[in-house]
Formats: structure tokens, sequence, C-alpha cells
């Protein structure tokens, strides 16, 4: 699969926002998302790069991928 393939249901910016900001808004976005719904999260803050896969993992979650992008980072996460 590759980002061109994937088509998120919602896109949350968090683009500016300091640790654990983005990862807030993505755990929020996802609650209240239907099941098989994937979000992707837009961020600038480098410690996403670990948190978000982490918690993925921990909650059950599927990253689909990660997009390292000009000034931001593009993570495409399914909820399950």
């Amino acid at each position: 699969m590759t980002v061109s393939d994937i088509e998120p249901d919602e896109t949350v910016d968090s683009r500016g926002a300091a640790c654990p900001g983005p990862l807030m808004d993505l755990i929020g976005a996802l609650r209240n998302a239907e099941d098989g719904a994937v979000v992707r999260l837009l961020s600038d803050n480098e410690q996403s790069l670990t948190d978000v896969p982490e918690w993925a993992e921990e909650a059950g979650n599927e990253l689909l991928e990660t997009e390292e992008l000009e000034d931001h980072y593009a993570f495409y996460v399914r909820k399950t």
C-alpha cells in the first residue's frame, strides 16, 4: 500500500502543536471515528515519529503509513 492508495476519512492538522498535542488530537479524532475509518494526522513535531507508532500499537489501531513531507509528517492510522 502506498500513500496515494490511502483515502483518509478525516484529516487532523496539528502542525505547530507541542507534544503531546498531536497525539491527543489523533486520539480524539479516532475516538469519534467509525471502525475501519482512516485518520490522517499532520504534525511537524518530531516526537510524533515515536509517539504515534507506539500508541497505535498499544491501542490496537493500525498505522498504515508515515509520510515525510517537506516541513511536516503525515501519519495514516486506521481505527480497528
